[in-house]
């Protein structure tokens, strides 16, 4: 009875096509920002900040990136993190070789140099399609990590190839500690959430659905497969370079190649599948779900061990926490193989009948 929209009347367009159109969403998103903005930063430990929320945010951007090339467009790609330690490198080379660049602006030119590594990989998307796309991809994560470990420029000749990344300065004021890092990864994340919102709506986004729906049937209505290709590898290794810049300065601290290995890539493709494929909000509830789980897991493990005495070793109880989590991701694809956002959407669904059959 509390999600209906009933006497909420639309008298303009702009008003009915809305991303909110609901008085009840933007209430909730109002809520929803408030704890984020206002009582996480009070309440949470740094623990809290350094471990869950930083990674959390920075992950789920990295998860719009791929969800605008995979969910929308349609083009499967493997290699997310190759982008993001792309953004990672540039971010820190501008600021190495660029004296009194601002920060902010590093982290633009980290994405924007991600952009432009991402529209070379994506040619291939021109004429191949599915696996052998992922495959060119694939090829991308392993080719980017090889040149960032041979070629010392981009490591300014470390032997060790591990950097200590700048200190995190904007308009003067340092943001080393773990609050100030989470409320500035949690602004530009909002902005760009806002910003690919905006797009998959718009007729770029439309563009994208049609390429991905069926590209010979969008090339003969006016739609360029080959600019709505290259424009969708752009924007989502853009979102990937710029995620990776904040993950090496303000979560790792430090800028390495191996930080960005394939095993990332894997994680952002599983939080884009179980959070919802081609949904903004799936990203932040797949990220959600990779990185709070397995940590919650391994407090009920350790809480029953404590509480019960069962003397299980620490290797035995990680593998029991992996064969959980690996059984839980196959549960709720088989519950919903659209993911945790459909399952929202159907809750939202029933919540506006309740308590009327349908």
């Amino acid at each position: 009875m509390l999600y209906r929209e009933a006497g909420q009347f639309k008298s303009t367009y702009a008003a009915d096509s809305a991303i909110l159109p609901i008085r009840q969403d933007r209430i909730g998103m109002a809520a929803i920002l408030l704890i984020a903005f206002v009582v996480v930063p009070f309440l949470a430990s740094p623990y809290l900040f350094s471990a869950i929320l930083i990674p959390f945010l920075i992950l789920s951007l990295a998860a719009i990136g791929l969800n605008i090339l995979t969910g929308y467009a349609g083009q499967l790609s493997l290699g997310s993190a190759a982008f993001m330690a792309v953004g990672a490198f540039a971010a820190y080379n501008f600021v190495l070789r660029i004296p009194g660049i601002p920060l902010l602006l590093a982290f633009a030119g980290g994405g924007l140099m991600a952009a432009a590594v991402g529209i070379v990989f994506g040619l291939p998307s021109l004429r191949i399609r599915g696996f052998y796309l992922a495959v060119a991809t694939l090829a991308a994560q392993f080719f980017i990590l090889w040149a960032l470990t041979k070629i010392g420029w981009f490591t300014n000749y470390n032997p060790s190839g591990v950097i200590t990344a700048q200190p995190m300065v904007i308009l003067g004021r340092a943001f080393d500690t773990p609050q100030e890092k989470y409320l500035l990864i949690l602004v530009i994340v909002c902005l760009m959430a806002l910003a690919a919102k905006n797009m998959a709506r718009g007729n770029i986004g439309r563009q994208w659905m049609a390429i991905r729906d069926m590209d010979v049937a969008a090339e003969v209505i006016g739609i360029r497969p080959m600019r709505a290709k290259l424009l969708a590898f752009a924007v989502s290794s853009f979102y990937c370079g710029v995620a990776g810049a904040l993950f090496a300065y303000a979560y790792l601290g430090t800028v390495e190649p191996e930080a960005y290995n394939l095993d990332l890539s894997f994680r952002i493709l599983f939080m884009i599948i179980i959070g919802g494929v081609g949904t903004v909000v799936g990203a932040f509830l797949g990220s959600a779900f990779i990185i709070v789980l397995p940590i919650a897991l391994s407090m009920i493990v350790g809480f029953l061990d404590s509480t019960l005495g069962l003397g299980v070793a620490s290797s035995a109880a990680s593998n029991v926490e992996l064969m959980v989590f690996g059984g839980l991701i196959i549960f709720f694809l088989i519950v919903e193989p659209h993911g945790l956002a459909r399952i929202w959407q159907i809750a939202k669904e029933k919540l506006r009948l309740w308590p009327f059959p349908h």
